[in-house]
């Protein structure tokens, strides 16, 4: 099955279509779900992350139902006037109720929302021409992959992970198969074992959204842990963080030490930006400070 079809298919059985339609109407479909809590968990964060992304890639039914969230207070703040642009912007595009919905909240004073006058905080490869297109490769090699990519361009953000290092990480773990399985049952397309997705509340490690969602919270604590050490980081996913501490480092292991360079040559970036609310840091870093101080 192509992998937009499992995608779709993943989520819940109540989603009762196929891939057959465009991408930004996949998408679309995905996130009425997910505002509507049809046959997945209610999620409106979610939703408007899907369609502001769809949004910004012009889809006229994106625009319109997100202009109704801002019209309702639907999970954002109501603000009449972003929704009055949304709805200029949808029935540019021939959507019809849009029309309507300009009649009682009139003309648009607005730019719109953040989301779709911006693009997210990290960009991906493809918009970056100082790497090597790596998320264009990956549509190249197989267009279905696209799903998976919009979907992570549209969680990562929410968790402060740059999405070119959650694909890298994708890409390394499980090449976009999200049926994958390993000899030691890590699961899905980041490759949950059973302790990090129970850790990070995935019930079902082989659903793309759950799936992704608990790696890129396990690549956010990581991030804070590692203090944004990119090395450390891959390496704490590949071996766990226990590992990388009692080496203090990367450790010796060449399945992890493979890991750690696919991971740098596909992201390109040694540090990324963390939360450090999320967890204190490994106090392996701060003896590796202590030690490097001059005597």
């Amino acid at each position: 099955m192509p992998i937009a079809a499992s995608l779709l298919a993943a989520f819940a059985t109540a989603m009762g279509c196929g891939a057959r339609a465009s991408d930004t109407r996949d998408m679309v479909q995905l996130a009425v779900r997910y505002e509507h809590g049809e046959g997945v968990p209610k999620d409106l964060p979610l939703a408007i992350a899907m369609y502001c992304e769809a949004a910004r890639m012009g889809d006229a039914e994106a625009l319109y139902n997100l202009g109704w969230m801002y019209a309702n207070g639907r999970g954002v703040v109501r603000d009449d006037r972003y929704a009055a642009t949304l709805f200029s912007m949808a029935s540019t595009k021939g959507h019809r109720d849009a029309d309507k919905m300009l009649r009682y909240l009139g003309q648009p004073g607005a730019e719109g929302p953040e989301c779709i006058r911006e693009q997210p905080t990290y960009s991906t490869p493809a918009d970056n021409p100082d790497d090597d297109d790596f998320v264009g490769r990956i549509i190249a090699d197989n267009p279905d992959r696209r799903q998976l990519v919009d979907l992570v361009n549209a969680l990562a953000p929410r968790y402060n992970v740059d999405p070119r290092l959650a694909l890298a990480v994708i890409a390394t773990e499980s090449g976009f198969n999200i049926r994958a399985r390993s000899p030691k049952n890590a699961q899905g397309l980041m490759q949950l074992i059973p302790e990090t997705a129970e850790r990070f509340n995935v019930r079902n490690a082989y659903d793309p959204v759950q799936n992704i969602k608990g790696g890129l919270a396990y690549l956010r604590w990581l991030l804070a842990y590692f203090r944004g050490d990119v090395a450390l980081v891959a390496a704490g996913y590949n071996a766990g963080e226990g590992a990388v501490d009692r080496f203090r480092g990367v450790p010796p292991f060449r399945e992890t030490q493979d890991y750690v360079r696919k991971i740098l040559d596909r992201f390109r970036k040694h540090s990324h930006p963390f939360d450090e609310s999320v967890t204190a840091p490994t106090a392996m870093l701060t003896a590796r400070r202590v030690e490097a101080k001059p005597r």
